[in-house]
């Protein structure tokens, strides 16, 4: 997520929160993401002089005060040999929304589906859920299986194909003055 903020509004940011220098420190350490190793938060805390219990604890603590809202992997499909990538969205009934999508977000090929606001009269779309396949066909079979879950509640779908990888990051910090 690129951040327009200027220092100052970080820096009030970052103190609002809670943030001390350890947590700024840990979160410019994983911004990256985490070590690709067996055991990353120990390596992290042998980086940044902490315990592991430690490193654990105060991501726990970020996520609990919503500094950080989760820890995830984020595949590259090209690579894992998907190079169909359809965004698939959906105009469902707002009360039905969130139920039809924990029901498509539990299917095991979605690697995410939310809820987004419609911006009507231009785009009456509040469903999306991201699909990923080897063949054009597979795609199309999984976007059927979907249309097939919603039923009648689907008004309408669109399918916006992936064209390239966009670059995904996370929270990005300055550096801190004891860091550099």
């Amino acid at each position: 997520m690129k951040n327009a903020m200027n220092n100052t509004q970080q820096s009030s940011s970052a103190e609002d929160s809670g943030l001390d220098a350890t947590d700024r420190l840990l979160i410019e350490a994983t911004q990256q993401g985490l070590p690709l190793v067996a055991k990353p938060y120990q390596q992290l805390s042998e980086t940044l002089g902490l315990t592991e219990g430690e490193v654990i604890s105060r991501l726990q603590g970020m996520m609990e005060r919503g500094v950080v809202r989760r820890i995830g992997v984020v595949p590259n499909h090209y690579k894992l040999g998907y190079r169909y990538n359809l965004m698939t969205v959906w105009d469902v009934p707002d009360e039905e929304v969130t139920q039809l999508g924990r029901s498509i977000g539990a299917l095991d090929f979605v690697s995410h589906s939310y809820e987004r606001p419609r911006h009507l009269p231009l785009w009456r779309y509040n469903l999306f859920a991201m699909v990923h396949g080897r063949s054009e066909e597979e795609v199309q079979g999984k976007v059927a299986v979907i249309r097939e879950l919603l039923g009648d509640h689907c008004r309408d779908c669109r399918l916006l194909n992936s064209k390239k990888i966009l670059k995904k990051t996370g929270l990005r910090l300055k550096k801190s003055k004891q860091a550099r």
